[in-house]
């Protein structure tokens, strides 16, 4: 057994996971396992990128965690503030088959249905286990974990601010940068800069989106060679990370002068924006929030040019539960953060999408991000 010390809080932590076997307990499940990724860090505190070398927890209630890692990542349980049952395996992988079957063996046959993320778990750690311990039965538990990790605690949600407000003070300060003639790369490159600049983690949560003209038609452009032009909109969808949190947010900017289409279809989504941000709060459906920004659009002729869900949830991931979408009746509660990014786009001609991040409260819903919504002129 191998314990230490960990920047997170032990009680946060153990509570999580005291909360996942609860819940595995209940759904007959006799344990969890997690690859390296955001799940991995939300129940250990630790860090580990997704590489040639697998990185295993599991979780198994009522008994003292198991963690399969390679020796060279020995130091970070030093972090490590709960008693595990270390598995270390060197950097030949003719050694790894042996280690993951003594892990297993430990584990114990009484061990048989083993939940995992099918969004995460890869065909690497999965072979090594399904060749360890042929009997395992792997279930599905992706809901199991989304059901602890979409409610956020105030801790959480602190570090979700600081995430918006790196974003906010980059694009501020990327904006007077824009000139016309320049390239949507170009000007991405200038954002990543002031992301790092004002103290973004280096692993963005996404490469930034800036989309200019007939390319705004696109909600998922990515940045090319093509000028920016005057009379263009200009849609840029950023975001940046603060110690494992993330934001993500759009604006849409007008090139030099705009024209009255295009300045009519921006005030529609900020009023569809503001709708679902409106509509959100406790015991309401994730479709209502959908539905109350879609039906702005719809009612004003553009309903087919919202091509889209209306947002999805935010925290660890970029994209995670909950999802705002039509046909999803989860209830909304105290704590889930997500975005609410309604849009209209035209194609040959340009986009808009304004969005922000969300979190519902005890009463309502209240917006993490605050930068101005409404159609600002640069270059």
């Amino acid at each position: 057994m191998l314990n230490g010390r960990r920047p997170y809080k032990q009680t946060m932590i153990a509570q999580r996971r005291n909360r996942l076997s609860q819940i595995l307990e209940s759904m007959q499940l006799d344990g969890l396992v997690l690859n390296a990724g955001p799940s991995f860090t939300y129940f250990t505190g630790l860090h580990f990128h997704l590489m040639e070398r697998p990185v295993l927890f599991f979780i198994l209630p009522g008994r003292t965690p198991v963690m399969i890692l390679p020796e060279l990542e020995r130091a970070k349980l030093d972090q490590l503030d709960f008693e595990a049952e270390i598995f270390l395996y060197p950097d030949n992988p003719a050694h790894w088959p042996g280690i993951f079957s003594q892990a297993c063996s430990h584990i114990g046959p009484a061990v048989a249905r083993l939940g995992i993320e099918p969004g995460q778990m890869r065909m690497l750690e999965h072979g090594y286990l399904a060749q360890a311990a042929a009997d395992l039965d792997f279930v599905n538990a992706e809901q199991v974990i989304a059901q602890i990790r979409s409610t956020k605690d105030e801790s959480e949600t602190e570090l979700m601010g600081k995430a918006v407000a790196i974003a906010q003070q980059a694009i501020s300060a990327t904006l007077p940068l824009i000139k016309i003639g320049m390239s949507e790369r170009e000007l991405a490159a200038e954002l990543v800069v002031q992301l790092l600049r004002h103290g973004s983690q280096a692993s963005l949560p996404f490469a930034p989106i800036v989309s200019s003209g007939p390319n705004g038609a696109n909600p998922h452009a990515a940045p090319s060679d093509k000028k920016i032009a005057g009379g263009e909109l200009l849609i840029i969808d950023w975001g940046a990370a603060w110690q494992g949190y993330v934001s993500d947010l759009t604006r849409t900017f007008a090139v030099a002068h705009v024209e009255k289409e295009f300045a009519h279809i921006h005030e529609l989504v900020r009023l569809a924006n503001r709708a679902g941000r409106k509509a959100a709060g406790p015991a309401i459906a994730c479709q209502a929030v959908d539905r109350a920004a879609r039906s702005v659009i719809e009612e004003a002729g553009y309903g087919a040019c919202f091509t889209h869900r209306t947002g999805h949830g935010i925290g660890m991931q970029c994209h995670e539960s909950p999802y705002i979408h039509e046909g999803n009746e989860q209830l909304l509660q105290p704590g889930m953060t997500f975005t609410v990014e309604p849009g209209i786009y035209l194609k040959g001609r340009g986009g808009v999408r304004i969005e922000d991040d969300v979190i519902i409260t005890g009463d309502g819903a209240a917006s993490l991000s605050d930068y101005p919504r409404h159609l600002s002129v640069v270059g």
